[in-house]
């Protein structure tokens, strides 16, 4: 589900707000005990092999599922670089839940979803975390507290939307903040990076079907 833009946070009553994670997005394909994690360009993180692998075992009675997420700092922090050249210990934040063993959760509201996703690491006894920095209606505080610790931003998203992947449809949100330091010389990384060793997401791909 691709985010659209707001220019400054905003509180309301129909609407709960995520701390943004500046780490790789990602959906889990999950299914007879195996996972994979696939880019937003349908590319399998190939870097991520072992991490995969660890959230397939920590849903052992899992049939199938797609997990939407972030594959951030095992921490919690969005330490770009560092996760990109792989300094730290990736962890799978799973916020939202696509699919579930033949059921299609996309029609449903978020509200839904995220309690589905919530049961189904509980039946589990699953270690992968679902983002738990999330609050109901008060996206001003949210994003004072992003920009006091040096975070991204925030994401809100309207509790009774689908999961939709036209942008145009999306009823989620990134509000960023300016002053965020990890922002500068992003794209110059990029680029230069793209023509080296390969580096995560970049080179160790190859191509699978796009999910709808």
């Amino acid at each position: 589900m691709p985010l659209q833009r707001r220019s400054a946070p905003f509180d309301e009553p129909e609407w709960v707000f995520e701390l943004k994670y500046d780490g790789f997005r990602a959906l889990a394909v999950i299914e007879h005990g195996r996972a994979q994690l696939i880019s937003r360009n349908g590319h399998p993180f190939a870097s991520f092999a072992d991490l995969a692998e660890q959230i397939a075992a920590s849903l052992p009675n899992l049939k199938q599922a797609v997990l939407d997420g972030e594959i951030v700092d095992k921490k919690g922090r969005p330490e770009f670089r560092d996760l990109l050249f792989r300094r730290v210990t990736p962890c799978f934040f799973a916020f939202d839940l696509l699919t579930c063993n033949g059921k299609d959760w996309r029609r449903e509201t978020l509200t839904d979803r995220k309690q589905e996703l919530r049961r189904l690491q509980t039946k589990n006894m699953s270690s992968v975390p679902v983002a738990a920095d999330q609050t109901d209606g008060s996206g001003t505080a949210l994003f004072q507290r992003a920009c006091e610790t040096d975070l991204e931003g925030i994401v809100a998203k309207y509790k009774h939307g689908p999961y939709v992947t036209e942008r145009e449809n999306s009823t989620w949100f990134k509000i960023l903040n300016r002053e965020y330091t990890q922002k500068q010389g992003r794209e110059e990384l990029f680029e230069r990076e793209r023509h080296k060793e390969p580096v995560v997401g970049w080179h160790s791909c190859v191509l699978v079907p796009v999910l709808d």
